[in-house]
């Protein structure tokens, strides 16, 4: 009874552990956790626990990926789940948003320059707001100097716009014709696209995790409105 027991604690844990994981969780990666535990063992825990989710109707499942073993959703889920998205963002997307998206759709691979030159406005919150949707990615890196990383439109784009490969977007005559064309006439240049490494990605997701941090502390600590003036009122 008590080895049940046991086991059962060791197959919740497992759970837990893949459930949290960012990457797939590889056999190696839980034998560090369970030292007392051989990789044969634990692959079986996991077959067990994949059985389960599916025998029971489960909306989420267990696969093995990369080497690892990561939670996903369910594939008889995938059309709710693309409805969500589609109402959740609905009403997220600006004026700014759609123009910045469109500029990325029409010209990708694009960087951030390329884009501002277009909008003649600063594009740094609209981008980081599109990456958060997940409507647009880092696609790779221009071979200029200083070698900017370039933007491109996600699986999650084409879902929400309801189009099935970028060939069905609106050709740019058919904006022309109701006054929303937009000048796509910057060069690109020649300039060679490199895409990212695993090590470049990473480093990406990296940085902009500490910015968004570093901003939300900066708004953490901003003064509230008239505390300068009861400083000065008050010292």
């Amino acid at each position: 009874m008590e080895d049940i027991l046991e086991l059962e604690k060791i197959r919740s844990a497992v759970e837990s552990l893949i459930f949290i994981s960012n990457k797939p969780m590889t056999i190696e990666d839980l034998k560090q956790l369970f030292e007392d535990i051989d990789g044969a063992k634990l692959r079986e825990i996991i077959e067990a626990l994949k059985k389960q989710l599916e025998d029971t109707n489960s909306g989420i499942r267990i696969v093995e990926i990369a080497g690892g073993y990561q939670m996903v959703t369910s594939p008889e889920n995938a059309d709710m789940i693309k409805n969500f998205y589609k109402i959740k963002n609905t009403e997220k997307l600006s004026g700014p948003s759609l123009e910045t998206l469109a500029i990325i759709a029409y010209k990708q691979p694009v960087t951030r320059v390329d884009i501002e030159a277009i909008r003649g406005v600063n594009v740094d919150g609209v981008v980081k707001s599109l990456m958060e949707k997940n409507l647009i990615r880092v696609v790779g890196r221009k071979e200029v100097i200083g070698r900017p990383f370039v933007y491109g439109t996600t699986r999650m784009f084409l879902d929400y716009f309801g189009l099935k490969s970028l060939d069905e977007l609106p050709k740019i005559e058919e904006f022309a014709q109701q006054d929303m064309v937009l000048d796509m006439k910057l060069a690109s240049g020649d300039a060679e696209i490199t895409p990212l490494t695993r090590e470049e990605e990473e480093k990406f997701q990296e940085e902009q995790k500490i910015e968004s941090e570093a901003q939300k502390g900066a708004e953490d600590t901003k003064p509230e409105p008239g505390a300068a003036d009861e400083d000065q009122q008050n010292p």
